[in-house]
């Protein structure tokens, strides 16, 4: 069985040629897988680092927000936090002082009295109002504390976010007569990506 060479030469050519395809099309998936993992590993340290800010700030108020380093919102938080501790502490002691003096009227001992001049409609009143500004503060408190947790959060998603120069937003006023010669107004929003 004689071969031609040009018969040789077409099969080499072909051989070479499907090797070459398929080197690149096992290298275009490879790029493509790690243009993939790149962009995984950017969002994983994205929302790892969310995640972690997030987690710093529910552990102790006010270290996302340094850990961000958004250090001036720190002293608001520890502020907010004090002001309404102090707040409810406060309620509590009173209301504690005023639940003490409507036992004593109540409990029959001698040893125990009511130190204040109110009666015992004025103690149940005094004593409610309290617990109601008590209950207040633990909610505000409470407040306070998840919204440093979401600031905390929402702070480390928006480090990555684009501001150059390259975004711009317009805002105009906009008129214009319809078919009947009514005036039309509103805004036009302009969003320009240069």
């Amino acid at each position: 069985m004689k071969i031609s060479l040009s018969y040789l030469v077409v099969l080499l050519t072909c051989f070479c040629l499907f090797a070459q395809a398929q080197r690149n099309n096992s290298s275009n998936p490879s790029s493509s897988q790690d243009s993939i993992q790149s962009k995984r590993a950017v969002n994983k340290a994205i929302y790892a680092n969310a995640r972690k800010t997030t987690i710093m700030s529910a552990c102790f108020p006010g270290l996302g927000q340094i850990y961000n380093k958004k250090y001036w919102k720190a002293p608001i938080i520890y502020a907010a936090l004090g002001g309404i501790s102090y707040w409810g502490v406060n309620n509590q002691i009173k209301y504690n002082y005023y639940s003490n003096n409507l036992k004593a009227i109540y409990d029959n001992d001698a040893n125990t009295i009511n130190t204040t001049n109110y009666s015992s409609d004025q103690l149940i009143t005094q004593k409610r109002y309290y617990r109601k500004y008590r209950d207040m503060a633990i909610m505000a408190g409470a407040l306070v504390y998840l919204l440093n947790i979401i600031d905390a959060n929402v702070d480390a998603h928006l480090k990555t976010f684009d501001v150059s120069d390259d975004l711009s937003l317009q805002i105009n006023p906009y008129s214009n007569f319809d078919y009947n010669n009514k005036l039309q107004a509103g805004l036009t929003l302009k969003l320009r990506f240069k």
